[in-house]
């Protein structure tokens, strides 16, 4: 079926108006719901109302809000519950098997994992330490925490767990790409095309300790102790915080070639300039982060990256080749953010 653009828009408007628009009418569907089938997953909440993830947490609200607001039982909450919960929200990204299983099997345990046991596995370590820093970094006191602090802190909260449990169910069904692991670097928990926020991309790659990682603010962050590269950029720069010096030109040439321009003052025969130049000889990894827009937390990682050539400098405009192609509908997105 073809409709006209008036009759396309008042189709789906027709259709949002049907749908519960705010958090009291959604604890009212929620109470209806659970007065027929007894206690009620997210995933089932969802199912039932053809609501999506993004409504459930719309302004900062989170499942065990709704749940409470609809009169379900909750389990008792920790001293930190309302931080937590809002937390949740911020996981919505997350789209890689991996993560979302690891996790869930620590959290469905009775006993959290125990970190002693955990350190045992760099990768694993890592892994929680991606959860934890997202969870816990708006905590006030996070900084000065341990992972062993963080995974008791989290232990307290048993309604935060249960939600989390709930939460990955629904993820788990939604991963769309395939993602392979970061083959090179076995110790660092990341996939090719899942999406990763820059606490998470530090998180994995080993920077800092305990539970906050250092903060990441520039597209650049160099990683010696891998020793990597890590470029975070952004397509559309329309929107946003971009002043003209730092509007890159950074955009898909096809689904193996990446178009990225370095910092303004980057110089080609600078450490940096020829860093990146050389980094196969020097034993030196590229890897490469992009978003849409700035209205994305998460940044789909593209995967390892090979140096092809530059022009020009200050800033340097090089072309990189992928290690794993682009699939389609990525290359469909990021060409559109540019056209």
């Amino acid at each position: 079926m073809e409709l006209d653009r008036v009759a396309s828009e008042r189709v789906l408007s027709s259709i949002r108006n049907a749908l519960p628009q705010n958090i009291a009418q959604r604890a009212e569907e929620l109470r209806e719901l659970a007065a027929h089938e007894g206690d009620v997953t997210l995933k089932q909440f969802l199912d039932a109302t053809g609501l999506d993830l993004d409504d459930v947490y719309a302004g900062n609200h989170s499942w065990s809000d709704l749940r409470e607001r609809a009169g379900l039982r909750n389990a008792a909450p920790g001293e930190h519950e309302g931080v937590l919960r809002r937390a949740c929200g911020r996981l919505l990204h997350v789209d890689d098997p991996e993560r979302l299983a690891t996790w869930r099997g620590w959290l469905q345990q009775d006993v959290m994992p125990d970190v002693a046991e955990v350190w045992d596995s760099e990768r694993e370590s890592r892994l929680l330490r991606m959860l934890l820093a997202q969870l816990l970094d708006q905590v006030p006191g996070a900084g000065g925490l341990s992972l062993s602090d963080g995974v008791d802190l989290l232990r307290a909260h048993p309604q935060v767990r249960r939600e989390l449990i709930d939460l990955f169910e629904v993820l788990e069904d939604r991963v769309s790409h395939v993602t392979p692991k970061l083959e090179i670097l076995p110790e660092v928990p990341l996939h090719v095309h899942a999406r990763y926020t820059r606490i998470e991309i530090l998180a994995a790659c080993g920077v800092g300790e305990g539970v906050r990682v250092a903060s990441w603010q520039t597209g650049v962050r160099y990683v010696e102790a891998l020793p990597a590269d890590l470029l975070a950029f952004t397509l559309d720069k329309t929107s946003g915080a971009f002043s003209p010096t730092t509007r890159y030109r950074d955009y898909a040439i096809s689904r193996e070639l990446i178009h990225w321009e370095s910092q303004s003052v980057t110089r080609a025969d600078s450490e940096t300039g020829r860093r990146y130049r050389e980094h196969v000889a020097r034993g030196s990894h590229v890897l490469l982060f992009a978003r849409l827009n700035t209205d994305e937390r998460a940044f789909h990682f593209l995967g390892p990256a090979r140096y092809v050539r530059h022009e020009g400098e200050q800033p340097m405009a090089i072309t990189w080749k992928l290690g794993y192609r682009l699939p389609g509908d990525l290359y469909q997105a990021f060409a559109a953010a540019v056209a």
